[in-house]
């Protein structure tokens, strides 16, 4: 069946996959709204589940197996078909999706960048020498290494509520997080300031959502193509494209960010060492629909300027 006469078959009832923290569950209910809006009749029923990154609490996630540990069970819901598609933060869609899995729509960004945290400082640039900063990515921690070396940067794991929990408890001074969790959560209130893409750059695909499905059901990618958004989607996939090509994933410090600029991508890399000692940018400009070509290219540019040596030692 192709995608257009799948298309021309609207749905009876999709089952979408979703962890259970409080940020998951409302990414699935949003795309069920746009959905049951998009197919009125269509019954949108969420399966719910907890996968081992929700799990493991304990350690940072370079440690215990990357940010895979939160697509692994949905994909599992895919297969056994309990569910037609799994919906994901694009920051936590391993790199490498391969058959049966497909990648099927991007939605629309929310606010791709960071977020300054902290209930007694109102910026980065306030926090006192030894301060403690809290981040649950090697991303941010080299960055802040980089920027700001007097301030103590430890981990910090759980899901939003607990990382905000910790924060009140007095755990930390401040601590980074993604701006569009907050803002998706209605709490947009809790950001003192957000970070420019020149101090914290973004994870590759933050603050866009996914939709996954099986590769051999074309009706299901016909029937969430009208979610997709070609903008968001040349972005993420240029930005993928870098930390593919230089084997990102949470074990690597590792920033790509592109955004839609003048009728071209502006696409923004970096590699570093976690302690921010070493950094190396590199930044490339192109057409949106050589989105890949372009991430790869730009991933070549900063193997040569030096991140191939960083990358062999980490």
């Amino acid at each position: 069946m192709s995608q257009s006469q799948a298309a021309a078959q609207p749905p009876e009832r999709i089952v979408i996959a979703t962890r259970e923290s409080r940020l998951a569950l409302w990414q699935a209910e949003h795309v069920k709204a746009r959905l049951e809006a998009l197919y009125p009749g269509c019954t949108v029923e969420l399966l719910g589940m907890t996968t081992r990154g929700d799990q493991i609490l304990d350690r940072p996630l370079a440690k215990v197996g990357g940010k895979g540990l939160f697509v692994k069970e949905l994909e599992t819901a895919l297969l056994d078909r309990r569910a037609d598609i799994a919906v994901h933060s694009m920051k936590d869609v391993p790199m490498e999706m391969t058959d049966p899995f497909a990648l099927v729509t991007i939605s629309a960004r929310e606010v791709p960048l960071d977020a300054f945290v902290s209930n007694r400082y109102a910026s980065l640039d306030d926090l006192p020498p030894g301060a403690v900063v809290g981040t649950s990515s090697l991303r941010r921690e080299s960055q802040l290494h980089a920027n700001y070396p007097y301030l103590a940067v430890t981990s910090l794991r759980g899901n939003l509520d607990t990382r905000l929990r910790k924060l009140d408890e007095g755990q930390y001074d401040a601590i980074i997080l993604a701006a569009a969790g907050l803002t998706r959560l209605g709490l947009s209130e809790r950001i003192r300031g957000v970070l420019p893409a020149e101090v914290s750059l973004p994870a590759a695909g933050q603050g866009a959502l996914g939709i996954e499905a099986l590769s051999d059901r074309p009706e299901v990618a016909a029937w969430m193509a009208p979610l997709n958004d070609a903008t968001t989607s040349a972005c993420v996939r240029a930005e993928r494209a870098v930390a593919r090509a230089l084997a990102g994933s949470c074990e690597v410090p590792l920033g790509a960010f592109a955004i839609e600029d003048d009728g071209q991508l502006w696409l923004r890399g970096f590699v570093a060492r976690p302690d921010g000692s070493e950094f190396v940018r590199a930044e490339r400009r192109g057409p949106l629909d050589a989105a890949e070509a372009l991430g790869q290219a730009l991933a070549d540019e900063l193997r040569a300027a030096g991140a191939a040596e960083i990358l062999a030692t980490l």
